[in-house]
């Protein structure tokens, strides 16, 4: 029966409305009407105290105590009565309405305001991640938790550390500051500040960031990565670094458990390997598994080499592997030259609006394929080339190259060479069904033309004065050329021709059918060609 009196005792205090106060060592204020005071349900052994106008009940021996939703456990509390709050002693547990638990060694709780500061072995668990840290600050009420001496938040594999951090329990966000470090079997991602969320795993990066994946180094100021879909949106110029290449945009898209990725404003890719080759344009997507890129909005391919980069720009242009072609694909280099790498297993492919400039050729045509198994750039439908004050056209062109610079033109069908003399309206020409041509560092050396072939030439005698015009056909023309102007030409076979003086010669005469001089589609300089298309 005493037993049960002071039991009747202890419930009666926690039932009356006693001054409290808003927080610890203030002064003592009323209790809002709507505060709920703290019930003692259960203990070992307690004992009632009263001390300086204050009454206190000391709780020893798994003691349960709780206030609305929100339960407290531990070894022993001491609960003021008077001012509606309590200290706790040794496995320490608050469970917040079964959505967040607390754990730790020391606990002071403030009824009134609801907020528990928490020291020593401090654990909080949402069912998701566990946080421990030895000082947090919990307000029960909203659900946020603050540390300031460092804390450690796990998630399956994945281990998140920072000096500072907040926790809401609404959200389920942590805000990590102050020498953030992330860990999980795939990434490695240091910060100053990070927002984690425990369900959906999603990292928020709001200042300068690397992540770093295998062989892969992300860099950027602004963006999130998702660590259970391994999804990823970065903003403000970020970066990406592998072993083979660098990306960088404005705007990145991710998707690393597919391999793709999307890269938006001013993209730009540069390759480390051989292939030493760099892709320009607004819009650049990828697949890593596949090796593909698909270029487009002002798309531009450099073909870097040491004196002389090649440019290429179309409205798309999409690069994947040689052996995953779905239609055949014949090597046609070991025709004409060496392979210097038979293990290149990579192509280029362009399309419409096709423009190639470098200092020493440049070219248009409607599409365009360069598989870099035989050093080889087919251009297709209109092709026209340009080199010094040479042009050649015909339905179809592949340029051979070596060490990224022309070294062989071949032209099939309908091909057309035509060389201007100095600054005059005079030109050389020379047409067939087939026409090669060799350059020599970037200079045309040769021109050689089979099938039906026809030439003009203009005569020159030792004073570079005009002496006449040469029209001739033969089975094969051959052409040779000394500093950009012809020095002697070689006629194979059916020769049948004819010098007329310059000056008894009518005009239309001085032009092969089919002449077509195209200097004002030339590109004539790498700014021309990155600008928007006609």
């Amino acid at each position: 029966m005493k037993k049960l009196g002071i039991f009747l005792f202890i419930f009666c205090c926690l039932s009356f409305k006693l001054n409290a106060q808003n927080q610890l060592g203030g002064t003592n204020a009323p209790i809002d009407s709507n505060t709920k005071l703290i019930e003692f349900l259960s203990a070992e052994t307690y004992n009632v105290k009263k001390k300086d106008s204050m009454d206190y009940l000391i709780l020893v021996g798994h003691v349960k105590i709780k206030q609305g939703k929100t339960l407290l456990f531990g070894d022993s509390l001491i609960l003021n009565t008077t001012l509606n709050q309590l200290e706790g002693f040794g496995n320490v547990h608050i469970n917040d309405a079964d959505s967040v638990n607390t754990y730790a060694d020391y606990l002071k709780y403030l009824g009134n305001t609801k907020k528990a500061f928490l020291r020593k072995h401090v654990k909080l668990t949402d069912g998701k991640g566990v946080l421990t840290t030895d000082s947090l600050d919990y307000d029960v009420s909203v659900k946020i938790g603050n540390f300031k001496k460092g804390g450690k938040l796990v998630r399956n594999k994945t281990t998140l550390t920072s000096n500072e951090g907040y926790y809401y329990g609404i959200t389920r966000d942590v805000i990590f500051r102050k020498k953030v470090e992330l860990k999980d079997p795939e990434s490695h991602i240091t910060t100053d500040t990070l927002e984690y969320n425990t369900y959906s795993q999603l990292s928020n990066f709001i200042s300068p960031t690397k992540i770093i994946s295998k062989s892969r180094i992300i860099r950027t100021k602004n963006g999130n990565y998702n660590l259970g879909t391994r999804k990823g949106y970065l903003y403000e110029r970020s970066s990406i670094d592998d072993s083979t290449y660098t990306f960088i945009a404005d705007e990145m898209a991710i998707d690393d458990s597919l391999g793709l990725g999307e890269f938006r404003g001013n993209a730009v890719y540069k390759s480390k390997d051989s292939l030493s080759f760099d892709l320009m344009a607004n819009n650049i997507k990828t697949n890593r598994k596949k090796d593909v890129l698909l270029a487009t909005e002002l798309p531009t391919l450099l073909i870097k080499q040491k004196k002389d980069t090649l440019y290429i720009t179309a409205d798309t242009l999409y690069s994947a592997k040689v052996s995953d072609l779905t239609r055949p694909f014949k090597s046609v280099r070991d025709s004409v030259g060496k392979i210097t790498d038979t293990t290149l297993n990579k192509y280029f492919e362009a399309f419409h609006h096709v423009k190639i400039y470098s200092d020493s050729l440049q070219a248009k045509c409607d599409s365009l394929f360069y598989a870099l198994s035989d050093s080889t750039i087919r251009l297709f439908k209109n092709p026209i080339i340009w080199s010094n004050s040479n042009q050649i056209t015909g339905d179809t062109v592949y340029m051979f190259v070596n060490n990224k610079k022309p070294e062989q033109l071949s032209v099939f069908n309908n091909a057309f060479a035509i060389n201007r003399v100095d600054t005059t309206n005079y030109y050389n020409q020379l047409k067939g069904n087939k026409l090669s041509a060799w350059f020599n560092d970037g200079s045309l050396t040769k021109m050689r033309t089979k099938g039906s072939a026809e030439n003009i030439y203009f005569a020159l005698d030792d004073k570079k004065k005009f002496i006449g015009i040469n029209h001739t056909s033969a089975q094969s023309i051959e052409i040779d050329f000394e500093d950009n102007e012809v020095a002697k030409v070689k006629f194979v076979n059916q020769l049948v021709g004819k010098m007329s003086p310059l000056g008894q010669t009518p005009k239309d005469d001085m032009r092969i059918k089919g002449f077509k001089w195209q200097e004002d589609l030339r590109p004539k300089s790498k700014y021309e060609i990155l600008s928007p298309k006609d």
